[in-house]
């Protein structure tokens, strides 16, 4: 139990009729924060979406009820306005609701529009940051979205809006010149509207660009391509979403911190990808 490991008072208490809106991560249940356990072992509900690994409700406390809420793209799926009322009826019933999101519910989780519904119908709540897949899921892969050869900026966009399509909302020619990586999350359906749209605006045809699916999971998979041969070598992979995609020079470091193949016997195939030709420690 977690409360033998921390002094007195550090976790708190979930009140009954709160709601904790908390980030599950990337997948990997070990990557859980410990007040994402204290509430999995405190809640009288737990909704919780389709990309938290189920090992993770193995940790609610007995006799709590599990209630799914997965929306995924293409299937049929609970309608936004139908889970945020649910989580105001249960703690209306003085349950302890934990609200359970893969990565983190203020990334692209609407964590932001079911906090804001719940304070609307005066329901108290508790905001439970975790890891997001655009950092998580990418250093699982061995790379790291800033390194100091290579950026000081990185950008999150998602892939679609509500409706499904490409945001319109999204000036793509402002981010390509403006970010040296970006982090692309829900966009393998438009993926190729979306390279498209990065080269048209000035990024070079051979620019890296890996795509992680199973991000931080045993299924992990990786493609590491560029620009111009992206969807082509989705294809070819067979690669499913959900993906996060990273592009930019960053996509190289893996040649050097791929640690997972390390951990399985792999060497690296390139300390210095970048180049520098000079040690790490000298930057």
């Amino acid at each position: 139990m977690t409360e033998s490991l921390l002094p007195p008072g550090v976790l708190p208490d979930f009140p009954p009729g709160w709601v904790w809106l908390c980030g599950a991560g990337p997948g990997d249940p070990g990557l859980l924060t410990l007040h994402a356990l204290n509430a999995l072992r405190q809640a009288d509900a737990v909704v919780y979406d389709a990309l938290v690994a189920p090992e993770i409700l193995d940790w609610c406390k007995p006799g709590a009820e599990k209630i799914y809420a997965g929306k995924r793209g293409g299937k049929p799926s609970a309608q936004q306005r139908d889970i945020s009322l649910r989580l105001v009826d249960l703690a209306r019933e003085g349950n302890r609701v934990l609200r359970l999101k893969g990565g983190d519910p203020f990334v692209f989780g609407r964590g932001g529009e079911e906090s804001q519904t719940l304070v609307q119908h005066g329901v108290p709540i508790r905001i439970i940051p975790g890891i997001t897949a655009g950092i998580g899921g990418l250093a699982y892969a061995g790379i790291p979205v800033t390194h100091r050869d290579v950026n000081q900026s990185v950008t999150f966009v998602t892939g679609h809006d509500q409706s499904g399509e490409t945001p319109g909302s999204l000036d793509w020619a402002a981010i390509a010149r403006g970010s040296q990586v970006i982090v692309i999350y829900m966009g393998m359906k438009h993926i190729a509207r979306i390279t498209g749209a990065l080269r048209a605006a000035g990024r070079p045809e051979d620019e890296p660009v890996a795509v992680v699916t199973g991000a931080t999971l045993a299924g992990q998979q990786v493609v590491e391509t560029t620009l111009a041969r992206c969807t082509d070598d989705i294809d070819a992979a067979g690669l499913e979403p959900p993906a996060v995609i990273c592009v930019g020079r960053a996509v190289l470091m893996r040649q050097a911190l791929d640690w997972q193949a390390m951990l399985a016997g792999t060497a690296p195939r390139d300390t210095d990808p970048l180049g520098r030709g000079r040690p790490a420690e000298s930057a």
